[in-house]
C-alpha cells in the first residue's frame, strides 16, 4: 500500500498518471478547485519537504464565514468570489497501514463540498519504472538509488460531483511558479478521494 514518502514501486507508481494533461505555462486561474487547490499547495510547501500526508476537507467559504466571520480578515480576494472553497485540515486521522487505509477510513459529513490530499513520492521515469524488480523491497532499493529519481509533492483535490485538480511540486524545482497542473496527474488517488464520498 502507498504510504507518505514512499519509494515508488509498480504499485505506488500507478497512483501516480504519466500521460494526464499538465502544464507549468501561468494562465489565468477563476475556477473554486483550482484556486481551492493551489492555495492548499501553498499552504502545505511553506513547512518544507519530509511531511506526512495532510488531509483537508474543502467547503464552502461562505458557510465557514458564517459560523467563523472573524475568519474573513485573512482572506484573500478570490475568497469572496461565487462558490468559493475554503480547506480545513483535519489534524486527527484515523490509524491506518497506508494511505489506501486511510482514506478507505474517511467519509465526509453532507456539508463538506470536496477534499484535498497532500502526499510525497519519490518516482522514476517511466522507463526505470518497468524495469524495477517484483521484490517490494528491492523495489524500493533501486528506485532510491536510482540517477534519475525525483522527489515530487502531490496535492489533489476533489468535489462531491467529481471535478478534480492535482498539483505536482519537484523538490528540484521548489518554486510557486514551476508547479505543474493537470485533470489526472495522480488518477489512482483521484480515485480513492472521489471513493471518500460515496457512491455516486
Amino acid at each position: 500500500m502507498s504510504t507518505v514518502g514512499e519509494q515508488c514501486t509498480p504499485a505506488a507508481c500507478a497512483a501516480i498518471g504519466h500521460h494526464g494533461p499538465v502544464t507549468d505555462s501561468p494562465q489565468p486561474v477563476t475556477d473554486p478547485l483550482t484556486l481551492a487547490a493551489l492555495d492548499t499547495e501553498r499552504h502545505v510547501a511553506r513547512s518544507g519537504w519530509d511531511q506526512p500526508v495532510r488531509l483537508f476537507a474543502l467547503v464552502p467559504t461562505s458557510e465557514l464565514l458564517a459560523h467563523e466571520p472573524h475568519l474573513a480578515d485573512g482572506m484573500a480576494t478570490h475568497d469572496a468570489v461565487t462558490g468559493a472553497l475554503s480547506a480545513v485540515e483535519q489534524d486527527e486521522l484515523p490509524d491506518s497501514e497506508g494511505l489506501e487505509d486511510l482514506l478507505a477510513r474517511i467519509a465526509w459529513p453532507e456539508q463538506v463540498a470536496g477534499c484535498a490530499i497532500a502526499v510525497e513520492r519519490i518516482v522514476v521515469p517511466p522507463d526505470a519504472e518497468r524495469d524495477l524488480p517484483q521484490d517490494a523491497a528491492a523495489a524500493l532499493a533501486a528506485v532510491a538509488g536510482h540517477p534519475d529519481r525525483a522527489d515530487v509533492r502531490l496535492v489533489v483535490a476533489v468535489t462531491r460531483d467529481g471535478a478534480a485538480r492535482c498539483l505536482l511540486r519537484q523538490r528540484a524545482h521548489d518554486s510557486d511558479d514551476r508547479v505543474a497542473l493537470g485533470e489526472d496527474i495522480a488518477p489512482g488517488l483521484v480515485h480513492a478521494l472521489r471513493a471518500t464520498f460515496g457512491p455516486d
